[in-house]
């Protein structure tokens, strides 16, 4: 039996589930099936909003979670990889559970898992048991970010036909599992698209619109491919997130028309905008320093957060700590960094969230971006890297893997 009571003890609980290996025989939908089947399908008893996408799905799935709670709904919401702490994968009105209703839910869950006798990964385990604990909250809506892909993602077990699918921008990431090319990639995302689903995306290239299209096709889907118009909203958002705020308020807004939910107001959607989306072109004061930590880790979103950087602070160049994980596009990341870096720390590190990984080698970042003309160091521990960024005149942004984060937010926020 197990008797979590604190997120330590959860964290040492979780660690026996992640599997020993990246991706590969591990990436089925078999055992989340067998399972939800045995919990009764509690992922089938509420409305849900399912959101893939390689850039952009999180600030997406937030901010649709936020306009879902501002017309009096309420919302679960599950997001992957978690920032801070593990109970951000199970909030319930944009609040995380808090930590002993966190691991008492917790304890009861596993209890029930081992009556099931199947054996999950970590992130199946927390994408159960946020379906689970949703179902027992009672929520109106649950908006679930896939973790990696979507077709054979473990979120992907919701068979109701008023399931609303929405596909982010798409672009290279996770070729070592999902293909190597934007077509397969894009087919991948598309597998979310289930029998009858509306599902909302931008329009985006051709080799991405046909996949999504095709899978549209074969499953009786209706797809609603938008054009951002002009925002009207406030100039506060970064300007990649001005579009995924846009993206959510269209979802939004199918959803009130088809359930009858109430106009929002003008204050309303203003107050979505100001949704706290954890490490997304988060700006801080520290040591007398500005600050400023993102997620992005491919080249697609990178280029992104550094349109937003020099729109914010133009003519800027910061100290940059960079941390990657092995399967990115090393020379394309540095390439949409340079101009905005004055020197680059590389540094290291290792996690066991969801599955085993490792960062690259921060030698191979310095001899790419030296290759590139830039100044570039490796520190391997992240404190350190940070704190040798923090010694220079500079802003400092620390961008990369949320792995990465991980090592630097604790050192901000617990200061």
């Amino acid at each position: 039996m197990h008797n979590i009571s604190n997120f330590s003890d959860a964290h040492k609980v979780l660690a026996q589930f992640v599997p020993k290996a990246s991706p590969g025989a591990s990436y089925t939908l078999d055992r989340m099936q067998v399972l939800m089947e045995k919990l009764g399908n509690p992922q089938d008893s509420y409305k849900v909003i399912h959101v893939a996408g390689t850039s952009g799905k999180t600030s997406t799935s937030y901010y649709i979670a936020s306009l879902l709670q501002q017309s009096c709904k309420k919302v679960g919401l599950t997001v992957s990889p978690h920032v801070d702490e593990v109970n951000e994968r199970v909030q319930i009105n944009l609040m995380p559970m808090p930590e002993a209703e966190f691991c008492k839910e917790l304890s009861e869950f596993l209890n029930t898992l081992e009556n099931t006798g199947v054996n999950l990964t970590y992130f199946e385990l927390l994408v159960a048991f946020a379906y689970w604990e949703f179902a027992r909250q009672g929520v109106d809506y649950a908006v679930v970010e896939v973790g990696l892909g979507g077709l054979l993602d473990g979120t992907n077990v919701v068979s109701r036909p008023d399931k609303v699918c929405v596909i982010t921008d798409i672009g290279l990431d996770h070729t070592n599992v999902l293909g190597t090319n934007v077509s397969d990639i894009a087919a991948q995302k598309a597998g979310i698209v289930l029998e009858h689903n509306v599902t909302f995306m931008y329009r985006q290239p051709k080799e991405v619109m046909d996949a999504v299209k095709k899978r549209c096709q074969q499953k009786d889907a209706h797809l609603n491919a938008i054009t951002q118009a002009d925002f009207d909203g406030s100039e506060s958002l970064p300007l990649f997130q001005q579009r995924n705020w846009y993206l959510a308020k269209k979802v939004f807004e199918y959803i009130a028309e088809r359930d009858s939910l109430p106009e929002l107001r003008k204050e309303q959607l203003l107050k979505s905008q100001q949704t706290y989306v954890p490490a997304r072109m988060e700006v801080m004061q520290f040591g007398g320093k500005t600050v400023i930590m993102d997620g992005a880790h491919n080249p697609q979103k990178i280029s992104a957060s550094v349109n937003s950087l020099q729109n914010k602070f133009p003519g800027q160049k910061m100290q940059v700590v960079l941390g990657l994980l092995g399967d990115k596009e090393l020379e394309g990341v540095i390439k949409e960094l340079k101009p905005i870096a004055s020197a680059i720390y590389a540094t290291h590190f290792a996690a066991e969230q969801d599955m085993p990984r490792q960062a690259i080698n921060p030698d191979e970042i310095v001899k790419t971006a030296q290759a590139l003309g830039l100044k570039a160091m490796a520190i391997y521990e992240p404190e350190q890297a940070f704190q040798a960024a923090l010694n220079e005149p500079e802003s400092v942004l620390v961008i990369g893997s949320f792995f990465l984060l991980n090592h630097i937010r604790p050192l901000i926020f617990r200061s």
